[in-house]
């Protein structure tokens, strides 16, 4: 029981990682927070999870917007007190094009949940950690966030953000005993990456024979290292963006 008596915020749980990572993290005692825009999904994932006698609480917010994460953050503080650890996996993925036909709509568009709302997540999760003077937050960047991906310049960009966020917010908390990093998943079998799959068709198998361990991740072996990474048996690891990639980014 890793985090008994701990609250843990989990954003974009109404599927993928953030679905699984919030039955992990239940099962390992968390009262988890499940946020997102998707409250058909989240609603029913939430209800799924206390079914099996664990506990977790969702909440329907667009995290591109700024008064609608504050309020967020101040109903939870209200209704549970605390956050102990906030993982801030909400993301959107986006259409395939070439950088110089790359709509400047869609472009704004993942940049605002990808970056933007990470940052402001940041921002008022740290505003209630400093006073309690501890946390976790762990960011989901992707391998997208430490190399190039050809036709999704909004996807890499938002995510190359999401890593010097981690870096600098890292540096800046350190003092008040708050770890702060990211994790950098590979091909992760989700309903974003599946869509992404059927996009490109045969490309799916040229990206499997990409990564050394030749297969895609889990979102539960994702999940699994989260919940190792923000528990206290990791007390010495800030500012660092991990790769959980299959070998990927070491070729």
């Amino acid at each position: 029981m890793l985090y008994k008596d701990k609250v843990v915020l989990i954003t974009g749980a109404a599927n993928g990682l953030g679905k699984a990572a919030s039955l992990l993290f239940a099962k390992e005692g968390a009262t988890v927070i499940m946020v997102d825009i998707d409250s058909e999904n989240g609603k029913k994932n939430s209800e799924d999870i206390n079914s099996l006698g664990l506990h977790t609480h969702f909440y329907t917010c667009n995290l591109a917007i700024e008064k609608e994460i504050a309020n967020l953050m101040a109903t939870i503080i209200l209704n549970h007190k605390t956050v102990d650890v906030a993982i801030n996996n909400a993301g959107i993925g986006g259409i395939l094009a070439p950088t110089h036909a790359y709509p400047t709509s869609e472009f704004e568009k993942i940049m605002a949940v990808n970056s933007t709302g990470v940052f402001l997540s940041m921002k008022y999760e740290l505003e209630h950690m400093v006073t309690q003077k501890t946390g976790v937050i762990l960011n989901v960047s992707s391998a997208a966030g430490m190399c190039g991906m050809a036709n999704n310049v909004a996807y890499t960009a938002s995510k190359h953000a999401v890593i010097g966020m981690t870096k600098a917010a890292a540096l800046e908390y350190a003092k008040h005993n708050i770890r702060i990093n990211a994790i950098c998943p590979s091909f992760t079998m989700t309903n974003m990456v599946e869509d992404l799959f059927e996009r490109i068709g045969e490309g799916k198998e040229i990206l499997r024979k990409n990564i050394p361990m030749k297969r895609f991740a889990e979102a539960n072996e994702i999940a699994e290292a989260m919940v190792w990474l923000c528990s206290e048996k990791n007390t010495f690891m800030t500012g660092t963006a991990v790769p959980i990639d299959g070998g990927f980014l070491a070729t």
